[in-house]
């Protein structure tokens, strides 16, 4: 395309540019054209101005529109290009150069140089990564290299196996009914090699399970993790939680065994659990119950504040409403969580099953011990109900949708509403109703009428 100069009403009068069109002939127009044809190929490049005021960039039709007369000048150039003026061979000829010099001149024309040759090489190194199928990167997030997983999963379950049956060889006949679920040795082991056999079976999980768990070291940090990601929000962070959690399981391994321990009894009693890590990423009642347990230890520090607000934020994720001063046992297991209540002055023991819809609450108004106390191995059907100060005894079990105003002795099996008591003698060898979670079991053998 021609090489039009940018005219300026303001900068050309127009006689000149008459007499000008006027003396240019038609063979020194055939010569401009014959040395424009002979130019380097690209065409002309669009001229880029940095700053503000006159200095913008032109137009495609090489016409500024950044000067108050702009729609003079567009109509000037029109006519210049109509009648094939140029101005090379003018007076003014050395004038024209100048100004377009001063107009056209780019800033800073070397860094932009820089600038569009980083870019070409950062794209072409780019190009030249070697691509990854999905379960090439499944297995890069798993963190292996060269193995596959089910071969490095092979070689661990062979060495973790011995050590945990030579540990279990040791204690086997100590092991008594009950303390299977405070045990909870080899789970962190366990719950790694599970989450590497998900990532083969699923790699669109890979990044979830590595960042859960294959990036940490031991549970703790897993714990801390999955929770601050679970309770955080707008204006709780979840880097603020992480640091906050990290900090408590640090200053108190009590709070790590309690949760090996309540892994351990949701595998045993929940039929429809059958890997660690399901419990620790999908199971909301374990995840409540390990982050009530953080509040309370924040409680007995004196950090009531901070405790409410996590209680607040449980009651919000989870649907669980645990007051941080409660106290709860070990190897305890919320089934399904949805609507349980437990309050202030409630005292939950070591291996209790306590299923949805459970409340633990109290009477009247006043201050001090006004809520249930429940002993060891007890089981709590769905709907219970337990209001006051009342004694649940140890290995008792309350029917679901029960009622429970008033004490319940050991071994017994309470149902209706108000909850009564059904009796019977029971062998000396007593299995704690909470770890076989059959709330059936005592309609045959027992004497009452429905």
């Amino acid at each position: 395309p021609p090489l039009f100069f940018v005219v300026l009403r303001d900068s050309i009068p127009q006689s000149i540019i008459r007499k000008t069109v006027s003396t240019t002939g038609r063979r020194e127009r055939k010569r401009r054209r014959r040395r424009r044809r002979r130019r380097p190929q690209g065409g002309k490049k669009k001229m880029f101005f940095i700053g503000t005021g006159a200095s913008r960039a032109t137009s495609s039709l090489g016409c500024s529109s950044s000067s108050p007369s702009s729609v003079a000048a567009k109509r000037t150039c029109a006519e210049g290009r109509r009648l094939g003026f140029v101005g090379h061979h003018h007076h003014h000829h050395h004038h024209f150069h100048r100004e377009q010099k001063r107009r056209t001149t780019r800033p800073n024309s070397s860094n932009i140089v820089i600038v569009r040759a980083k870019k070409e090489s950062s794209t072409s190194s780019f190009d030249q990564l070697p691509e990854m199928t999905e379960d090439e990167t499944a297995k890069k997030w798993a963190g292996e290299s060269n193995q596959s997983p089910t071969m490095m999963v092979n070689a661990k379950e062979s060495v973790g196996t011995n050590k945990i049956k030579k540990k279990e060889d040791a204690r086997e006949e100590e092991v008594l009914e009950g303390e299977v679920c405070l045990l909870g040795d080899g789970i962190w082991e366990k719950l790694c090699e599970e989450a590497k056999m998900e990532i083969e079976l699923e790699p669109a999980l890979a990044s979830y399970l590595y960042s859960t768990i294959l990036s940490h070291k031991e549970m703790s940090d897993a714990l801390a993790f999955v929770l601050a990601n679970k309770l955080g929000s707008s204006v709780l962070l979840d880097s603020q939680l992480l640091e906050l959690f990290s900090k408590c399981y640090r200053e108190d391994p009590a709070l790590v065994q309690c949760a090996t321990a309540d892994m351990q009894a949701v595998l045993e009693r929940d039929p429809a659990c059958d890997k660690y890590v399901m419990i620790l990423l999908y199971f909301k009642g374990f995840q409540a119950l390990q982050a009530q347990r953080i509040a309370h230890s924040l409680w007995l520090k004196g950090r009531q504040s901070l405790a409410l607000l996590l209680q607040h934020r449980i009651s919000e994720a989870f649907h669980v409403d645990a007051h941080p001063a409660a106290k709860i046992g070990k190897g305890v297991m919320i089934d399904h969580a949805t609507g349980v209540v437990i309050g202030e002055t409630a005292v939950v023991g070591n291996n209790v099953s306590i299923l949805h819809n459970v409340t633990l609450g109290g009477t009247g108004t006043t201050d001090g011990n006004r809520h249930p106390k429940i002993g060891d191995g007890v089981v709590l059907g769905a709907g219970t109900t337990i209001l006051g100060p009342v004694n649940v005894g140890a290995n008792a079990k309350i029917g679901a949708g029960s009622v429970v105003l008033q004490d319940i002795p050991d071994n017994s099996v309470a149902v209706g509403i108000p909850a009564k008591i059904l009796r019977r003698e029971r062998s000396k060898e007593v299995v704690e109703p909470s770890l076989s979670m059959d709330q059936t079991d005592f309609i045959e053998g027992w004497d009452f009428t429905i």
